[in-house]
């Protein structure tokens, strides 16, 4: 999935602008001040950012030229108003950034200077992220840890994945609400109750909680495995008579010798796949 950093000031543009890249399976990162987009295209985490010429403090002109004095490279769209288009490229003096226009914003038009731009990426992004036994598949949303595998919605896709590319870096609730939900409503919980999700489906142990910032996403140890191995016998089975798409989760003996044999009791019911 590429990364998208959109600085844009006004929230109904950038509100259209994340739900539009969404269905188009973007990720979307927002910001409104020039600023915080210099600060944020400055970290090397995203594949384009989008560049309002009328930011507050910094104009999205501005930080282009010094991202690219400071040699970022980085491909940028910017949105300047209707009519203007040729002016903005006089005074960037360049020809290689793209531009869509914006008062009104045509989104079409924004979508097509994006693709362009993503279509000249040199390499292919990793379609499978590891880390200390989580391996990620973005193809197909499956988690896999030890024996067993879990399929993921998209936001505990976006979740894992935000986290698997900082591994063991604390990273705050505000900058995964961005990096993931396009939000900027510090009051919001839905980070601890996707956290919760995974810990669930993952086993609680990942995601480590730093009070009052954030999370981190931490290997299991080899004490912490070996426990989980002798813990762990059980699989879920279909309830019988029970009602469609309800599992029960009963305990097994593995009688073969081959190790764990299916879930560990940290994934919930009914979600646990055998991979063989």
């Amino acid at each position: 999935m590429a990364a998208i950093l959109v600085a844009e000031a006004d929230p109904r543009l950038s509100t259209m602008i994340r739900k539009g890249f969404r269905a188009e399976g973007l990720s979307t990162t927002i910001v409104a001040d020039g600023l915080s987009g210099y600060s944020y295209a400055r970290r090397g985490n995203f594949d384009l950012v989008v560049l309002d010429t009328r930011l507050p403090g910094l104009g999205g002109l501005e930080v282009l030229r010094r991202l690219r004095a400071e040699g970022c490279t980085l491909p940028a769209v910017l949105l300047t108003p209707c009519g203007r288009v040729g002016q903005t490229v006089a005074e960037l003096d360049t020809s290689t950034e793209q531009f869509a226009s914006v008062a009104p914003l045509r989104f079409g038009e924004l979508l097509a200077a994006v693709r362009s731009h993503l279509r000249r990426r040199p390499a292919a992004e990793p379609a499978v992220l590891c880390y200390g036994g989580l391996t990620l598949d973005l193809r197909t949303r499956r988690a896999h840890v030890g024996d067993y595998s879990v399929d993921l919605s998209v936001r505990e896709c976006d979740l894992a994945e935000a986290s698997l590319r900082s591994p063991g870096q604390v990273l705050s609730r505000s900058h995964l609400l961005r990096q993931v939900w396009g939000s900027q409503e510090p009051e919001s919980n839905v980070v601890d109750v996707y956290v919760r999700y995974l810990r669930r489906k993952l086993g609680s142990h990942w995601f480590v909680s730093s009070r009052g910032v954030g999370y981190r996403l931490q290997a299991a140890s080899s004490h912490h495995r070996a426990n989980t191995a002798r813990r762990t016998n059980a699989v879920c089975v279909p309830r019988t008579g029970g009602r469609a798409g309800h599992t029960d989760q009963r305990r097994h003996r593995n009688t073969s010798g081959s190790g764990i044999a299916a879930i560990t009791s940290d994934a919930p019911r009914g979600i646990g796949h055998r991979t063989r």
